[in-house]
């Protein structure tokens, strides 16, 4: 439910959706960026600047270019949350997200747009005390849509999140392979893939969501390939991932039906508690790999089950041989 209070403050409630409790009650990571979408969407709904009312009446698509997530603690299935937006001294927006129990919980969005389309964001839970929950960073673009007739200018606060779709990173010529180019180039694990219609905005161009969803996926895919699926590390040991922080960035606009290839690749391991990895997503383009989305994440793993769940596990000699291929 939300309640707009003045034309300075909206505020927002949401639960997190019931597909992301996959392991016992907790939430996942993708549904976090999925809250901290909403609550950005419902900034500009707010304010009469909707997403469907910028593209029908002025040609432009509102995208997530940009989103960064901190998570230093859990979020459960059955929380309510909120999320708070303020600009910041720098220009940027600092979103508040918070969660409470048994209790109803309010979120204020606050001030106007700022001309580089950045927020802050904040989730927080009420638990005997206020524990943050999630700390991210979003950059909005409003992109011009080539299929929309030429619509009435921008509003004049709006103008400056305009932009041209995105071209993204051109690289190595792709050869003929562009999987092997990309695992010459030292990546860990490739996954081809094609660019599907639900993955996609506007009719054409994939959303910063999908790639959520590809870095979930591909994390996923690359355990499996290194012998220690989600599924056999949570059977034998009781371990089930978990993410402290991502960032999501799009560099350049993939479309319906494109071929791209998304590589994975484990860069470190800190303390025997967490490994940092890497996603490219890249497409070719005359003839030359282009990377149009790039991500990094932190992983670890949590006891699912006994006295010690939800304590992080340490991890031995050979999980982490297995997550580098031997090559700490």
């Amino acid at each position: 439910m939300t309640t707009a209070v003045e034309n300075a403050s909206v505020t927002l409630s949401a639960r997190p959706g019931f597909e992301g409790a996959n392991i016992r009650t907790w939430i996942g990571f993708k549904h976090f960026a999925y809250l901290v979408e909403q609550g950005v969407l419902e900034w500009f709904r707010e304010r009469g600047h909707g997403p469907g009312r910028l593209y029908h009446e002025h040609g432009v698509g509102l995208s997530i270019r940009d989103c960064s997530l901190l998570l230093p603690a859990v979020l459960d299935v059955d929380d309510t949350a909120t999320v708070v937006a303020t600009p910041a001294a720098n220009g940027r927006f600092a979103v508040r997200m918070g969660v409470r129990r048994d209790a109803d919980v309010t979120a204020t969005v606050l001030a106007t747009p700022a001309a580089n389309g950045r927020f802050a964001v904040r989730m927080g839970v009420r638990r005997d005390a206020d524990v943050t929950v999630c700390r991210a960073r979003v950059r909005v673009a409003l992109v011009r849509e080539a299929d929309v007739p030429q619509g009435a200018p921008l509003p004049a606060e709006l103008a400056g999140l305009a932009e041209e779709p995105a071209v993204g990173e051109p690289g190595a010529p792709a050869g003929a392979d562009p999987a092997d180019t990309l695992r010459a180039a030292g990546a860990g694990f490739v996954w081809p893939w094609r660019v599907p219609y639900f993955y996609c905005q506007y009719s054409q161009r994939m959303q910063h969501s999908g790639y959520v969803r590809l870095l979930e996926e591909v994390v996923d895919r690359y355990l499996a390939d290194r012998g220690v699926s989600v599924g056999r590390m949570l059977r034998e040991r009781g371990w089930i991932p978990v993410v402290s922080r991502a960032r999501i960035e799009v560099l350049g606009d993939a479309h319906l039906d494109e071929p791209m290839w998304v590589s994975f690749t484990v860069t470190d391991v800190l303390k025997d508690v967490t490994y940092d990895a890497r996603m490219d997503c890249h497409v070719v383009r005359d003839g030359r790999l282009v990377r149009v989305a790039t991500a990094s994440i932190l992983h670890g793993y949590a006891v699912s089950r006994g006295p010690e769940a939800g304590r992080l596990a340490t991890l031995d000699e050979d999980t982490v041989a297995a997550l580098t291929g031997g090559q700490r």
